[in-house]
């Protein structure tokens, strides 16, 4: 269904339902459609979606692009690769759009959202990037990591800007670009050198390079280590713990998630002049996707990676028992930030990827349910996929991935099954945590991505968690909340109310199938299955 909206001025926000729940104002020749791109870039691709004011894929397109494994542990993309797929995206996307009978000039706006840690650096008085940007899932750090955890201050830094040293934040992967990469020394040395995150990158290319514009929106920045959670300010007492010079390198500004005017115009191609005016790091776009706006919302996407992030409100919540603290979102200038508590898996989807790529087990990762259900259980089998060791709750670096239980009768279904039960399971032990340090058990656990797309893992999920799990019928719920972010900048919406009726048709829950005695007894031979996954990096260690 197109939607007709309200006209600008009105005093309404523009998808505001009148009487009767029909949408506000009704003379058709008054009215006219008003649509919100949404640029999706993610781990493994890029896409973009046009959205209509109820939150209804019009048109999209997407484009896988390029994982760079230059040696085991090691993530890399190409920042001028994901840039092209970024404007192809845009350029076929469109082009449905009109094709369709819809005019350009109906986009009234363009969020964005990306892959968080991934790091970017580019020279400053050319705009070219000195090296390939280092992935979030990236484990090259780990020698730094336990270098800097012997450093006075260590202890303190989780308090500061809510995440621990790990390989995952961007702190460390530009603290060995420093140390590793000649280029990135020479213009850090001539204080040419400009970093950012791929939110940043992007913004910087799309309003053109001699724009200059160079901003990070606040849930980006508090996912790169060097920012204090409370003040959302770059903190100079972790700059310093990490030995960051400012007069050396260009950090971005910080701003709001949805703002009208700081991220710029897109420069070029069928949207040129079109605003940007929302930007939140993927899984903050998932959880407002998801309409997760009052605390104790949660929500769980299943990507590459595997991330549950719960509303806590207008003060951070500094977790105790292993999780992340990290900001939501924030809308408008004057608008209060809103925090989460958040717990990361670095491997969702990527272990469905390496069963189809490395093992061939299936031919795409569709496949991957019919795989799991040619079987009835397990079959003894537990996959603990720490391909880059184990994230929350465990922060465990030297795990590796380890599958427990194989005996003459395995099958490939088998290790099918175990494959998806590894993330629910990782799912039960973040969401364990999440009870302790908020106070609260979440009821309902709202879910998206890839993986949620099969039936047979969304009921694991329900199974193992012992609580219903709520699936929305349309699952690009970050592309959606990168659309509602740039929305509410330009008055589409005004009113969190106002999104009440988004994705809200055709939702599937997943109740609980399985007693809880059956409940614990599975999730107590996973919890062993982690315990014997530590140290097979612990050579690593002493060399």
């Amino acid at each position: 269904m197109t939607s007709s909206l309200g006209e600008a001025g009105s005093g309404k926000g523009l998808c505001e339902k009148g009487e009767g729940g029909s949408i506000a104002g009704q003379d058709k020749e008054q009215l006219k459609a008003w649509y919100v791109g949404a640029i999706d870039q993610g781990t493994t691709s890029t896409r973009f979606i046009i959205f209509d004011c109820m939150g209804k894929p019009i048109a999209s397109h997407q484009i896988e692009f390029k994982q760079n494994y230059p040696q085991p542990g090691w993530i890399d993309h190409d920042p001028v690769e994901i840039f092209e797929t970024v404007k192809t995206c845009i350029e076929e996307a469109t082009a449905s759009f009109t094709k369709q009978g819809f005019s350009i000039s109906d986009i009234k706006a363009i969020g964005l959202t990306t892959q968080r840690e991934t790091t970017v650096l580019w020279d400053k008085d050319t705009g070219e990037v000195l090296c390939n940007a280092i992935a979030w899932p990236d484990t090259r750090t780990q020698s730094i990591v336990r270098e800097l955890k012997e450093r006075a201050g260590a202890n303190d830094l989780q308090g500061i800007c809510g995440l621990p040293l790990s390989t995952y934040p961007s702190s460390l992967k530009l603290t060995w670009m420093l140390r590793n990469v000649p280029n990135v020394q020479r213009a850090y040395s001539q204080r040419r050198l400009m970093f950012g995150t791929i939110d940043t990158w992007l913004l910087y290319n799309l309003n053109g390079k001699e724009k200059q514009v160079h901003v990070t929106d606040v849930t980006n920045a508090s996912r790169t280590m060097f920012v204090n959670l409370k003040t959302l300010q770059y903190d100079q007492s972790v700059l310093d713990f990490f030995e960051i010079d400012r007069e050396k390198i260009t950090l971005p500004s910080i701003v709001p998630s949805s703002d009208r005017h700081t991220f710029g115009k897109v420069a070029f191609g069928p949207l040129k002049g079109v605003a940007i005016t929302g930007c939140l790091g993927d899984q903050s776009a998932a959880l407002v996707g998801q309409l997760g706006f009052s605390p104790g919302q949660a929500k769980n996407t299943y990507g590459t990676g595997c991330f549950l992030l719960y509303n806590v409100g207008e003060e951070p919540v500094f977790s105790q028992h292993g999780l992340l603290a990290t900001v939501a979102y924030q809308f408008g200038t004057n608008g209060k930030p809103i925090y989460a508590l958040e717990g990361s898996i670095a491997v969702g989807g990527s272990a469905v990827k390496f069963l189809q790529n490395n093992l061939g087990f299936i031919d795409s990762s569709h496949d991957i349910s019919d795989l799991a259900a040619s079987v009835d259980d397990n079959g003894g089998c537990v996959f603990v996929t720490a391909f880059s060791g184990l994230f929350a709750p465990y922060w465990i670096d030297d795990a590796q991935g380890t599958i427990f239980g194989l005996t003459q009768h395995t099958e490939k279904g088998h290790i099918a099954r175990a494959t998806l039960e590894a993330t629910c399971y990782q799912t039960k032990a973040i969401l364990d945590a999440m009870e302790k340090d908020s106070g609260r058990k979440l009821t309902v656990l709202a879910v998206d991505g890839g993986m949620s797309n099969s039936n047979l893992c969304m009921q694991t999920q329900a199974n193992v968690i012992g609580i219903p799990v709520d699936r929305p019928s349309v699952r690009e719920t970050t592309s959606l909340g990168a659309a509602i972010a740039a929305g509410f900048a330009v008055d589409i919406w005004k009113e969190f109310a106002e999104l009440k009726e988004i994705n809200r048709e055709d939702r599937t829950t997943f109740a609980p199938q399985v007693p809880k005695t059956q409940q614990q007894k599975m999730y107590r031979r996973w919890e062993r299955a982690v315990q014997m996954s530590k140290g097979w990096l612990a050579d690593n260690k002493a060399s």
